[in-house]
């Protein structure tokens, strides 16, 4: 009995060896991939919007921390990839692999905290993406468009510009203010070019910002045509300039990012859509649901075997490898969710697994090889 109890001793101080190697990659790979996602084009056109929009910074850092978990679940696979080659590629190249095998602890012994770790982190990615992400990804929404809404200008800016853009090319709205004091403002201008056959001029001594937009108090509001005549002059005692209302109706979109798995489920079911092409891209947002947290169990059948180097090869290669493999799933995702998914050459479930059962089928064959086989 107690050379039982010695061994399950040693059984755990081996699982939080390897598990400390794995962990201690996995956290710096999470921050890496993390901070490569908000550097990506979708953190760039959120800065986009703060400075067009006058968004202040702590409503911009608020809009970053609603973001995170989205991003985080995205990295998750990626970094158990990064953790599990460089990991074990690190415990081979210090011969800690070869001595394990030789006192008798085979393959799948050694892979078997690892696989434990994974499927944990599975579960956790399932569980942000369903609890976590429909709220914060509703917060973020919402703040971000009442944000546009409001238009918030620098305290005591003096001649204050700015311009609000119909694409890249062409003013949709031009303003002017000649004092900003916090809420308040003194003589706007608004430039209107919104409407294709008039232009609209808005004049006002005093105005302020509210939740709606720009507050203008006896408001001059002259209706210009095409050749510069005036076609119209009105006074209003209050009207109110809304701002990003294009932006705000794309923003008012269902997101895969706002409901969990059974609310998306029921407004495909429900609701009528335009054509079937944007059906099926709601449907492959719903799968890759359940195909994210088995990537992770993919990745990390795949880099265990890749992980075990011959004796011969003295470098680790756990980086390379890892970007390789990650290159090698998005390229294939590419080519299967967009090209032969939402075209709807195939079934949108098998679009998106398939890139899991391509990489699954080689993990396994390369794992067999490696675990089964004496080398």
């Amino acid at each position: 009995m107690g050379l039982k109890n010695t061994d399950l001793k040693n059984v755990s101080i081996l699982d939080k060896y390897i598990l400390r190697q794995v962990v201690e990659i996995f956290i710096l790979g999470v921050a890496i991939f993390s901070s490569i996602f908000l550097a990506s084009q979708a953190f760039t056109d959120l800065i986009k919007k703060i400075a067009d929009y006058g968004m202040p910074p702590k409503i911009a850092l608020m809009l970053i921390i609603l973001n995170l978990p989205a991003i985080v679940v995205q990295t998750i696979p990626m970094s158990m990839l990064l953790a599990t080659v460089m990991g074990l590629n690190k415990l081979c190249l210090a011969s800690e692999i070869t001595v394990m095998r030789a006192c008798g602890i085979g393959i799948n012994r050694i892979a078997k905290p690892i696989f434990i770790f994974a499927g944990i982190m599975a579960i956790l990615s399932l569980a942000v993406n369903e609890f976590i992400v429909p709220v914060t990804g509703s917060q973020s929404k919402t703040l971000l468009a009442w944000s546009i809404g409001q238009k918030n200008i620098p305290d005591g800016k003096k001649n204050y510009t700015l311009k609000e853009m119909k694409n890249k090319f062409f003013i949709k709205r031009f303003f002017y203010v000649e004092n900003c004091n916090k809420d308040s403002l003194d003589n706007v201008s608004v430039i209107d070019f919104s409407n294709d056959d008039t232009t609209q001029v808005i004049q006002a001594s005093k105005g302020e910002t509210s939740n709606d937009g720009w507050v203008f108090r006896n408001a001059s509001i002259y209706t210009i045509d095409d050749d510069g005549k005036l076609m119209n002059t009105s006074w209003v005692d209050t009207t109110t300039v809304d701002f990003g209302i294009e932006l705000k109706e794309d923003l008012m979109k269902i997101n895969e990012y706002e409901y969990n798995s059974l609310q998306l489920a029921k407004y495909i079911k429900t609701n009528k859509f335009e054509n079937e092409r944007e059906k099926i891209s709601y449907k492959i947002m719903l799968y890759q649901r359940f195909a994210l947290p088995v990537t992770t169990l993919v990745f990390t059948l795949l880099g265990i075997p890749l992980a075990i180097t011959p004796p011969r090869v003295r470098y680790n290669r756990g980086f390379l490898l890892s970007i390789l493999i990650i290159f090698i799933f998005y390229l294939i995702r590419a080519f299967a969710i967009p090209v032969l998914g939402e075209s709807g050459l195939i079934p949108p479930m098998l679009a998106v697994w398939i890139p899991n059962i391509i990489l699954g089928i080689i993990g396994l064959i390369a794992y067999r090889n490696v675990a089964y086989k004496i080398r």
